[in-house]
């Protein structure tokens, strides 16, 4: 009993974050009463997962938060850099949307059909928010009032080597559209962090494609490391009223380009201000993997 209340006073929720929940809740049952969502979202579900995952949000990753005053009490298309190696940067998002931005909401996040399909999981992140990214059923949730969370550089952006770090992949155009054809502000939002809880990483690409899997990393460390991590919050981007969601692809190229910019500057400025995280250590080792990669 003792060993379970001493675990309980490092990883539970403080009595702060058990107010904070409750506050946030309140407000989530009146928005989400009467709902009836076709991927069996799951309020309660989504209210013990917080307060499982809670802890290690504010105190293994230590998250910070910063540009909330840009999030207006409107649906986006909140499009974010995709970091790391597993997908815990949207975890991490989804509970910033949830705990230090107002209004609170759940970002409904787009997944690859490879999670979806995934026994538990699967079901268990359909449950708790996620939807297939799939074009339609980005139209019912904004239709619905949600906000949808994307990662356009998809599973290129997290099966990145170490020499990769931080280097955006090319994003894909699909969101833009269907931000275009509902007149939806798109929110950029660039992650720091993320990338040093596996920081040394090689693929075997050639076995990922042989046995039809996203990515098959290796990694010096098999649990992610308490990187700290920053969440950058940017102005939302209106979409041109005069531009066809059918439009050609150099034009919505266009405009995709500008947001890919956009998101890649603002991880430039958070990249600068990152807490450091074993720096004497793994500086030197990304250094060094680094000039062996281009030799």
């Amino acid at each position: 009993m003792q060993l379970s209340q001493a675990f309980s006073n490092i990883w539970g929720v403080s009595p702060e974050d058990d107010a904070k929940i409750k506050e946030v809740f309140e407000v989530l049952r009146v928005k989400y009463a009467g709902y009836q969502d076709p991927w069996g979202f799951n309020l309660e579900l989504c209210e013990k997962a917080l307060r499982t995952i809670l802890p290690f949000y504010r105190r293994y990753f230590k998250v910070r938060v910063f540009g909330q005053e840009n999030v207006g009490d409107v649906p986006y298309l909140v499009v974010s850099n995709h970091t790391g190696q597993i997908p815990l940067d949207g975890m991490l998002i989804t509970m910033a949307f949830l705990i230090d931005v107002q209004p609170p909401r759940i970002l409904r996040a787009m997944v690859e059909r490879f999670m979806a399909q995934l026994p538990f999981l699967g079901d268990f992140a359909a449950q708790t928010g996620s939807i297939l990214g799939d074009r339609a059923n980005c139209q019912y949730l904004l239709e619905h009032n949600e906000s949808i969370l994307v990662f356009p550089e998809g599973v290129r952006g997290v099966s990145k080597n170490t020499t990769q770090f931080y280097k955006v992949q090319t994003f894909t155009q699909g969101f833009y559209r269907i931000a275009l054809q509902q007149h939806t502000p798109i929110l950029p939002i660039a992650v720091v962090g993320a990338e040093e809880m596996f920081p040394f990483v090689w693929h075997v690409k050639s076995l990922a494609k042989l046995l039809k899997v996203p990515a098959i990393p290796l990694t010096a460390n098999a649990f992610p490391l308490p990187s700290p991590i920053d969440i950058h919050i940017g102005k939302p981007i209106v979409v041109p009223d005069d531009l066809s969601h059918e439009a050609p692809d150099k034009d919505i190229k266009e405009q995709v380009m500008r947001i890919e910019g956009q998101i890649k500057k603002m991880l430039a400025v958070g990249l600068k201000h990152r807490r450091p995280f074993f720096d004497d250590i793994r500086k030197p080792l990304s250094k060094f993997i680094l000039k062996q990669d281009r030799e």
